[in-house]
């Protein structure tokens, strides 16, 4: 079968870029989209800290689609198109791809079009007889999917990794809803999610002993200084993150080392010794109020799986 180079980049101009992250580094409280943590380096370190000893998240969720790939497979069907956001690596991909029943195409779709394109490549040499179409997309905007997806039998997006958790609850259902219309009817949804535990857990694994998380964050200020033409120093800043019981939600902080004037943008920022700048929230749902949301978005629940200490869960929605 025909396989096909990334498509045209379907990301936002500079400008907006710019705008988006001098907005949020001037709101109150500050911020950056965790959005900007995926350059090259940033999918790199990502790719690190999914083999960490305190990230349990990605081997638990990988175990679970290894023991379970027959029957997530038979759920998905024959002549499906399966269209990942936020490909990554496609690490847990290959455990699908492995036991799919003659799938359409495999559309990945990720922000860091270096690391994409990368990752197209060694995938096409793996799966030679698999078509495959990459898109270089920011997923929380629309995006246009290539034209072979419209002859599949069936659509299913596939949001692996608990990345739904970075979304607030309202924005969360939103983006349920925009799913449900690129699924079409009796399309599905497979997505990893990570459930609410304990905050000794919890805590560990976003504050690694090797310091590759901490690394991760403070990347995020490389990718801005190269975007918006900053001038941040990467050693000014310290990683810092933390459960909020009461929110269900790890939320990721850098904490300025000094008072310091920062310039990004074209803009000039004052910040304050151990101020903060969060740049993710990570919610943790508990199952029933998970799918509360998915059922409020159109879906319904064909299947779910997990593992003996119900940490992770994979779940296959099906739309209505």
């Amino acid at each position: 079968m025909k396989t096909t180079t990334p498509s045209a980049v379907q990301l936002e101009d500079r400008p907006t870029q710019v705008a988006e992250i001098v907005a949020a580094l001037t709101s109150v409280p500050r911020r950056i989209p965790s959005k900007y943590f995926y350059d090259e380096t940033g999918s790199a370190l990502f790719d690190a800290i999914c083999e960490l000893p305190e990230y349990y998240l990605t081997r638990t969720e990988a175990a679970i689609m290894r023991e379970n790939a027959g029957d997530i497979a038979a759920e998905i069907g024959r002549g499906a198109a399966l269209i990942e956001l936020g490909s990554g690596s496609s690490t847990k991909t290959r455990i699908l791809l492995d036991r799919l029943r003659s799938p359409a195409v495999y559309v990945p779709i990720d922000i860091s079009e270096e690391h994409l394109e990368k990752s197209a490549i060694q995938l096409r040499s793996e799966y030679p007889e698999l078509r495959i179409e990459a898109v270089a997309a920011d997923y929380n905007f629309d995006f246009n999917l290539p034209r072979s997806v419209a002859g599949a039998r069936t659509r299913v997006l596939y949001f692996p990794g608990s990345t739904f958790g970075n979304f607030q609850p309202e924005k969360g259902l939103a983006f349920l809803k925009r799913i449900r219309t690129l699924t079409g009817r009796r399309g599905a949804l497979l997505i990893g999610l990570d459930w609410f535990k304990s905050t000794e857990v919890l805590e560990a694994a976003y504050n690694d002993s090797a310091g590759v998380t901490a690394a991760f964050n403070l990347n995020i200020l490389s990718n801005v200084n190269r975007i918006a033409e900053g001038d941040f120093k990467s050693d000014s800043f310290r990683h810092y993150a933390c459960l909020d019981e009461q929110e269900g939600r790890i939320e990721m902080y850098l904490v300025s080392n000094e008072q310091q004037t920062v310039s990004v943008g074209g803009t000039t920022i004052e910040i304050e010794k151990d101020e903060a700048i969060l740049t993710e929230v990570s919610y943790k749902y508990r199952p029933e109020a998970f799918l509360k949301m998915a059922d409020q978005a159109g879906f319904e629940l064909e299947r779910s799986w997990t593992d003996a200490e119900r940490k992770f869960g994979v779940v296959f929605l099906r739309s209505r």
